[in-house]
């Protein structure tokens, strides 16, 4: 006989016929729950953001203390994932591809104006892979905004739990906030700068409207990048501002008095026990 636990019910195995034995649901902990989502610090990250806590009536962590790790660790992990360096690398990245996208959509109109004959065949080509280079990019962009999104709801959700200000103020991330609002302000501007100075260098006769296209395209991309970051750095900075509210200097921290106050459901499960 084999038992198989499964997140509702038991299901038991025998052999020969078979047969299945359904036993009453039992919910697990919130521990045994957690666990499953983020894995202790010895082991690799997850791939996957932290799940939202767990719904009021699963059976509540065992002390406060095991809260506020648990807490903690989602906190750490979810800020990570939206103000990581990685973040603004990968921005770059989608930005290089959709310029590549973009200058391979441009080459079929070069060649109709240099009258290349082998832009009948060329052409369509390069056409497909300026497409191929593109079209993926607008779409990663489009699914990391609604990501972020996601994980914004996820820090409130947690965030709710209790409050823990040494674990709260580290979610400032003042620095990479600085970070990304810098470069992207600087990505912005040199994306300005591309557009309005391929425009203003142009000259009729001398230089083909194709070559003003993929200036003007190419630093529309960079602009548009850059827009992106700073959006992400400002409205990282108003929410903190909004959740965690102004920073308290070290010195009227350290006199303040600690929170203690337990969650009301932490509570409940306590005295119901």
């Amino acid at each position: 006989m084999a038992l198989f636990d499964m997140p509702h019910r038991t299901v038991a195995i025998r052999s020969g016929p078979i047969r299945l034995a359904l036993f009453r649901p039992v919910p697990p902990s919130r521990s045994a729950w957690f666990a499953v989502a983020l894995p202790k610090d010895s082991m690799p990250g997850p791939t996957l953001p932290p799940p939202p806590p767990p719904p009021a009536y699963i059976s509540g962590w065992p002390d406060r203390s095991a809260l506020l790790a648990d807490r903690g660790r989602a906190l750490e992990e979810l800020r990570r994932r939206s103000l990581g360096v990685h973040r603004v690398l990968l921005l770059w990245l989608l930005a290089v591809a959709a310029i590549i996208g973009w200058a391979l959509l441009v080459l079929p109109l070069q060649q109709l104006e240099q009258r290349d004959p082998t832009g009948f065949i060329l052409g369509p080509l390069f056409a497909v892979l300026g497409l191929a280079s593109l079209a993926p990019s607008v779409v990663a962009v489009v699914l990391a905004v609604r990501r972020d999104r996601h994980i914004s709801q996820l820090l409130d959700a947690w965030l709710r739990l209790d409050s823990h200000p040494p674990t709260d103020d580290r979610l400032r991330s003042s620095g990479l906030s600085l970070f990304w609002l810098l470069s992207s302000l600087t990505v912005c501007a040199f994306g300005l700068w591309t557009s309005f100075a391929g425009v203003a260098e142009a000259r009729p006769g001398r230089d083909a409207y194709s070559d003003v296209v993929l200036v003007m395209g190419i630093g529309f991309i960079l602009w548009l990048t850059g827009l992106i970051g700073v959006a992400k750095a400002v409205r990282h900075y108003r929410w903190a501002v909004r959740v965690l509210g102004p920073r308290v200097p070290a010195e009227q921290r350290a006199t303040a008095s600690p929170s203690t106050a337990i969650p009301s459901s932490i509570a409940d499960t306590e005295d119901a026990a």
